[in-house]
């Protein structure tokens, strides 16, 4: 069951101030924002909307899952595939950024429906874990991590704890896909209890542990991504199609119903 959106009066802009970067990965960093109100209430799953420069280039904003939350700051993890992006890479310590947030829904954590959660993901998709996983540890809900990439060097471990891998190419870990490695690891465990996997990572991905997990009854929340303009519904940038209760397609707007969906919700 997945947690509800936090209350609107929850929400603020603010300005933040860039405190440190740091890089975890090939094109990868993890920055880190001074925003006590957010941090005060965001959960695992919530989404940021930053405004990365004061000009109009680019205009939209870009949305981040939290990497995590420490005292009075948030981490945002940031991979450069493009100008937004590569203007956050290459910002400097003490550069402030309107930080709009904590928006969307989150993980499903306080639920009595698992004794074990995986933590499934891909590639940038670890991005929500580190949070995630503090957040069980906290509550002392037992979990494992299975993380997967192309290869090697796309894999992004900085702060997880047990974790089991999977490449593509066999260069570290499980040869495979994290899906199979996934199968592997339910096939040889026997003191899992009940499970129930938390995911993020690439669409095909997400698609395919959907499937996996709606074949064997096992209960699945993804966290989904999309480009967002404004993350609060006005500028309906965030249209995704996933299935109804009937199972038939409707559309709906992630950043109102989302970034966390039930995994029967993914269309095949």
């Amino acid at each position: 069951m997945l947690a509800t959106m936090l209350p609107s009066s929850f929400i603020i802009d603010v300005s933040a101030r860039i405190t440190n970067i740091r890089p975890v990965g090939k094109e990868v960093s993890v920055i880190s924002l001074a925003c006590p109100a957010i941090a005060a209430n965001a959960l695992p799953g919530n989404f940021v909307n930053i405004k990365v420069n004061a000009s109009l280039q680019p205009l939209l904003r870009r949305p981040f899952c939290i990497h995590n939350v420490h005292g009075d700051f948030i981490d945002i993890m940031v991979k450069n595939v493009g100008l937004g992006t590569s203007i956050l890479c290459e910002a400097s310590c003490d550069t402030h950024l309107l930080v709009l947030g904590p928006l969307g829904n989150s993980f499903g954590t306080e639920t009595d429906d698992f004794d074990t959660a995986l933590l499934v993901s891909g590639g940038i998709g670890t991005a929500p874990m580190l949070f995630l996983e503090k957040t069980l540890a906290s509550a002392a809900r037992p979990f494992h991590h299975l993380v997967g990439g192309r290869s090697h060097s796309d894999l992004l471990l900085s702060g997880l704890t047990n974790v089991r891998t999977a490449t593509d190419d066999g260069s570290e870990g499980f040869r495979g896909n994290v899906v199979e490695l996934l199968e592997k690891n339910l096939a040889e465990q026997a003191t899992y209890g009940k499970v129930k996997v938390f995911a993020c990572g690439p669409n095909p991905m997400l698609k395919a542990l959907a499937r996996f997990c709606r074949e064997r009854t096992i209960a699945c929340e993804l966290s989904h991504e999309s480009i967002m303009g404004c993350g609060v519904g006005i500028c309906y940038g965030c249209m995704v199609e996933l299935l109804n209760a009937e199972g038939q397609k409707e559309s709906i707007l992630l950043c109102r119903e989302g970034p966390v969906i039930e995994g029967h919700r993914f269309s095949a």
